[in-house]
């Protein structure tokens, strides 16, 4: 419910009235020309360039040039803005939702889900990148982080717990039995990972690497959660998972501006990611 009032209605009308007047003169450079293009009368349109001018206390026609040019510019900005914003409220444009996330997330476990998602939400208009830099948000509205995302005043969420354990293919792991038998094995490793394998023997004793080992290259030391469709599928297994424990870690992170007002897809999407990781809206 909305309430309006109506005095300030009149004066809204009667400002958007003088700017369009000035607006359709200044794109024309004639009062004449501005007056056809608006359906009124050249001394309406003249009056209403007059009345612009005293409020601004600026002539901004015949005698000077440059304030009216310079205000121009910034009208014709304007008018833009206004005009986009009735199209949006009136859903003639649909405002894209911008992802940003880590590519090991993207490719392993975010692209598998995503048809599912875009065909329950067809109206959403989803845009998304991976890389392996922070997101700009004057760019994107969401970007999911790999590893603890820097200080700064955004909202961030902790997502699923993930198990870091090694991989395999089933021909490989049939010569793996004990922890040692890995020392005699070629060792996948991704130097920004934030476990690397000798943090992983060191504690055992105190996407595209998921690919390699899925191509018998060797042992990776991936992510449970990143390497759900492999061990479905049979491609990858754990060789070790009945002698080691996985090492457990929140690899993930989902942030985002702390705004009062998000568009609808936001929030959508959101939902959607956390219950798909099996987590609820943090308190």
């Amino acid at each position: 419910m909305s309430f309006t009032n109506p005095a300030h209605e009149r004066r809204s009308q009667s400002s958007a009235f003088v700017y369009s007047g000035f607006r359709g003169a200044g794109r024309t450079l004639s009062f004449a020309e501005a007056a056809r293009e608006l359906s009124l009368s050249p001394s309406a349109v003249s009056h209403s360039v007059r009345k612009l001018e005293d409020l601004l206390g600026h002539r901004l026609f015949q005698r000077s040039t440059r304030e009216g040019a310079m205000l121009m510019e910034h009208i014709q900005r304007g008018m833009h803005e206004m005009q986009r914003g009735f199209a949006l409220l009136a859903s003639e444009e649909r405002t894209p939702l911008r992802l940003h996330t880590a590519p090991s997330f993207a490719t392993q476990w975010l692209l598998p889900r995503l048809a599912g998602f875009v065909r329950d939400h067809p109206n959403i208009d989803l845009r998304f990148s991976a890389s392996t830099d922070y997101a700009r948000f004057d760019d994107f509205d969401l970007d999911i982080v790999y590893g603890e995302p820097k200080s700064s005043p955004h909202e961030k969420i902790p997502l699923v717990r993930e198990g870091l354990a090694p991989f395999c293919t089933p021909a490989l792991a049939e010569r793996i039995r004990k922890p040692e038998d890995l020392y005699h094995m070629p060792l996948i490793q991704c130097e920004v990972q934030m476990y690397q394998w000798k943090g992983w023997f060191e504690r055992l004793v105190r996407g595209e690497l998921v690919a390699a080992a899925d191509d018998g290259l060797g042992v990776v030391l991936e992510s449970t959660l990143l390497s759900e469709r492999e061990l479905q599928r049979g491609e990858l297994v754990r060789p070790l998972a009945g002698s080691t424990r996985e090492v457990e870690y929140v690899g993930h992170y989902l942030v985002h501006p702390r705004r009062a007002h998000r568009h609808e897809a936001f929030e959508t999407f959101r939902t959607w990611l956390l219950n798909a990781l099996g987590i609820g809206e943090p308190s």
